[in-house]
């Protein structure tokens, strides 16, 4: 298995997929097609996972699901594709100690593109910003006339694309560190490592392991290791990886840049790096203004529409991967002007009684809520607008003291929903006491996650609006930028989001 790839005689295997989720999916649909015998795990027993499992079926896999699914390696494995689960899942202990492979369905689908479909690809990891930059980069690569696709933990499982008869020139693919860390033959022709702070560390079991997973899709690069600047942790770990020589480590900055990096000079967004006159010139790539538009931000006293620093850094970041494989600067820019990047990043909502709301539901960890946090409210002026802040959900193992000594001074006020919404109270208590905070608990147990409906969750996060609302002073911002994930309480982050926007729109106007 260490040499297999699409080539391989896959029938003569048996691999095992944990978890029938959309990646888990395209996974077992490849290797049915492949000829091999595939055995499809999932412990939850949903309608969508019995429909998915049941065409597999027809296809030739076996399925189980329900509850223990997942406890047991089934005999005669050969390989397991696991969807997200965590190293301490049990199956994945006891295929470790059987040696058997695992691989994330991002190493499943690398190994199978080759040798016959060998489509660079321009990888994406980061705590924060990973989407936006994809989608961004995906923007500019069809700006200069190329077949792409954004693909990864961003859109279409990449084993779609291996399966896709349709040919594909480049592929803007988004890994998260789950991805990661089951891969171990990628080989990129470019990537980027967007910024490092805590998260999933109960997952990893750390921030070590965290970092370590993040830095491999430096391995192997042949063209650009892209790194922010304003980050050490990223360009250390370009300079420890094992790159084909060649490669070179490209900088991205929000100020002036050196050679070899991007940055910005006169609210322009420039290239020192794909340039030849690098030591002495740059290359004008987009404006401030394009970066905005792309953001959808909304413009401020001045008539102008700022963009937030992190979303400059991600479209500085996508252009570098883009000029790294020779995409001209027009493209750049007209790709910016074309994209519009996802929902739920600093959304705005909508103003009720001359309260905004901001709809940040993807600010999934604090570092993620400090870029939100730090778009809002002026901490310097005692009579400015404050921020009501909407928090809390699954904290994975995170702390929020940092987080709250940098913003007290910009809170009126904070309400709290989900599971670990006392991980965030006492952060607030301990370094904002003055700040009044609210946590709001299901109506039918005063437990701080509901009963595990849908309408549970939506009804909890009305009362969070109306209690936020009633906390707000006209001039201020009520920013959903909860800093943990949604998975106590939601489906996703999408769905927390939708919720918060139904409930501002259900207020009185």
């Amino acid at each position: 298995m260490s040499l297999a790839d699409g080539a391989s005689p896959w029938p003569d295997a048996h691999v095992v997929i944990a978890g029938v989720g959309v990646s888990g999916f395209a996974a077992a649909d490849g290797l049915l097609q492949l000829g091999a015998r595939v055995t499809v795990l999932d412990d939850a027993a949903t309608e969508a996972n019995a429909d998915k499992g049941a065409l597999l079926e027809v296809l030739g896999a076996t399925v189980r699901l329900g509850p223990g699914s997942t406890a047991a390696l089934p005999e005669g494995a050969d390989l397991v594709v696991t969807t997200g689960f965590p190293p301490s899942a049990p199956i994945l202990v006891q295929a470790l100690a059987g040696s058997v492979p695992i691989w994330s369905e991002v190493e499943l689908a690398w190994r199978l593109s080759r040798p016959a479909k060998v489509v660079p690809w321009l990888g994406i990891t980061g705590t924060n910003g990973k989407t936006t930059t994809t989608q961004m980069l995906e923007a500019m690569l069809t700006a200069a006339g190329l077949k792409t696709a954004a693909v990864g933990n961003i859109g279409r499982p990449v084993m779609e694309i291996v399966l896709d008869p349709e040919p594909y020139d480049v592929l803007a693919v988004e890994l998260s560190s789950h991805q990661l860390h089951w891969s171990s033959s990628l080989a990129l022709h470019s990537s980027v490592v967007l910024n490092l702070q805590p998260d999933h560390l109960s997952w990893h079991g750390g921030m070590e392991a965290y970092g370590a997973a993040k830095a491999k899709i430096y391995e192997g690069v042949s063209h650009a290791c892209v790194y922010n600047v304003a980050d050490r942790a990223t360009e250390a770990m370009v300079e420890q990886a094992d790159v084909v020589e060649g490669a070179r480590a490209i900088g991205f900055t929000l100020g002036t840049p050196a050679p070899s990096m991007l940055g910005v000079v006169d609210e322009l967004l420039v290239d020192r790096a794909f340039i030849e006159q690098r030591r002495d010139s740059a290359l004008e790539l987009a404006t401030l203004a394009d970066v905005a538009r792309a953001a959808g931000a909304v413009a401020g006293p001045g008539g102008d529409a700022v963009p937030p620093p992190h979303v400059v850094a991600n479209a500085l970041a996508a252009a570098a991967l883009a000029r790294s494989y020779g995409v001209p600067a027009t493209a750049v820019r007209d790709g910016l002007r074309n994209v519009r990047v996802g929902a739920h990043k600093i959304a705005d909502v909508g103003e009720r009684r001359g309260v905004r709301y901001v709809d940040d539901s993807k600010a999934t960890n604090p570092h993620a809520a400090d870029a939100a946090l730090r778009a809002f409210g002026d901490p310097d002026d005692p009579s400015g607008s404050r921020v009501v802040w909407v928090a809390g959900g699954q904290a994975k193992g995170t702390r929020f003291d940092d987080l709250v000594v940098a913003h007290a001074p910009r809170l009126r006020a904070a309400v709290l929903l989900g599971v670990d919404a006392p991980v965030v109270a006492e952060a607030l208590a301990r370094h904002a006491p003055d700040v009044p905070v609210e946590v709001v608990t299901s109506a039918e147990d005063g437990r701080t996650t509901p009963t595990g409906t849908a309408r549970g969750a939506a009804d909890v996060m009305a009362r969070v609006v109306a209690a936020a609302s009633s906390l707000a002073r006209p001039g201020d911002v009520v920013l959903l930028a909860p800093g943990c994930a949604s998975l106590d309480m939601f489906v996703d982050y999408a769905a927390r989001g939708d919720a918060f926007t139904e409930a501002v729109r259900a207020l009185a106007p």
